[in-house]
């Protein structure tokens, strides 16, 4: 009896050694830490590696140091200028103190998921509906600011939040479309009317500038008769500036009073001559 006790000892002892061995002996990877306790009170972080702790007497508890990624659920936000929409996100967090991210705060993955909901639709409330179109990376990184701030204390360190979706209703779609399609066409009567400003403002030059100069107004002329004769017409009709046949009628004037001043009369009438009797 005595000899079948001794025979059942050796076995179940050499289970209780393993168990022990088991709850003794833990082996951490690269990117987790061991938040251990002794009795319940915090004794220190270990890891990574081999890590020994005192059977019944010592716990620890694994924490994770590497990025994790939270889906930032569909939030209902309504923005300053009231307009109703619906905004999703990706949050970027990692631990960055396993003391405090197990002793802060119960379980800080969904407390820090809750967190990022609330303060999205904070940050994004207080802003128009334009900026949240046209300035989503100013947003991210206002909101990633204030998580950040408050996470601090849980040992949270948030690298990074990024908006991905801004759903509006289709009314507000419609009314972005129209407001779009009015700025365009606001910015073509513009662009129109600078160009028409700037082709008077040419020809006003172009025309100051001929007028000053009269060859200029007669080279301009003559190649424009030519451009016109390029063409295959059959008639052109034209006028004739009189700056064109000017310098003829001048030399004619010249040439008439070249003639009166070498002595030559006008004949007069016969009906002037005195009668006598």
């Amino acid at each position: 009896m005595l000899f079948s006790l001794f025979t059942l000892a050796g076995p179940i002892a050499v289970i209780v050694v393993i168990m022990l061995l088991f709850a003794s002996v833990k082996i951490l990877r690269q990117y987790e830490r061991a938040v251990v306790f002794t009795l319940g009170r915090f004794q220190s972080v270990k890891g990574p590696g081999l890590v020994l702790l005192v059977p019944f007497v010592q716990e620890m508890v694994r924490v994770d140091l590497r990025i994790q990624v939270i889906e930032i659920p569909t939030q209902d936000v309504i923005s300053r200028d009231n307009v109703s929409m619906k905004v999703d996100a990706v949050l970027y967090f990692h631990v960055s103190d396993p003391e405090r991210a197990i002793i802060q705060v119960q379980d800080y993955l969904p407390a820090t998921n809750m967190l990022a909901q609330t303060t999205l639709r904070a940050v994004l409330g207080q802003h128009e509906l334009d900026e949240m179109l046209s300035e989503r990376k100013k947003l991210s990184t206002d909101v990633q600011d204030i998580l950040d701030s408050q996470t601090e204390i849980w040992g949270i360190k948030v690298s990074n939040v990024e908006i991905r979706t801004v759903e509006l209703t289709e009314n507000m779609v419609r009314a972005i479309a129209k407001q779009a399609e009015a700025e365009r066409d606001r910015r073509a009567k513009i662009i129109h009317a600078e160009a028409e400003f700037q082709a008077s403002q040419t020809l006003v030059n172009a025309a100051t500038i001929l007028s000053s100069i009269p060859a200029a107004m007669q080279l301009r002329y003559l190649q424009t008769l030519t451009e016109i004769g390029a063409e295959q017409n059959s008639t052109i009709i034209f006028p004739m500036p009189i700056d064109i046949i000017k310098p003829f009628l001048d030399l004619q004037e010249k040439a008439a009073k070249a003639t009166h001043a070498n002595g030559a009369a006008p004949v007069s009438s016969t009906t002037d001559a005195p009668l006598n009797a």
